[in-house]
């Protein structure tokens, strides 16, 4: 069942909820982390040096957060 905000509120948990189902399928499946210390390094480092810097996302108009972020400031 899908999760929802409190009555009267447009927003949901849709963009976390993608986030975590892209993470897991990208990330996480069928891996083995060595300790919890390595798994947080290994999120951390898809979260900053991929999603956030390479990887394109439809909703930015096909362009990476950063590349989406400076356009606006160039705009």
């Amino acid at each position: 069942r899908g999760s929802m905000s409190r009555r009267g509120n447009c927003y949901d948990n849709a963009f976390v909820e993608t986030f975590f189902k892209t993470i897991k399928s990208e990330l996480l499946w069928n891996q083995n982390f060595l300790s919890e210390k390595h798994l947080k390094f290994e999120i951390f480092e898809y979260i900053e040096s991929w999603y956030n810097r390479k990887r394109i996302h439809s909703s930015l108009d096909n362009k990476s957060p950063l590349e989406y972020e400076l356009s606006a400031l160039s705009a």
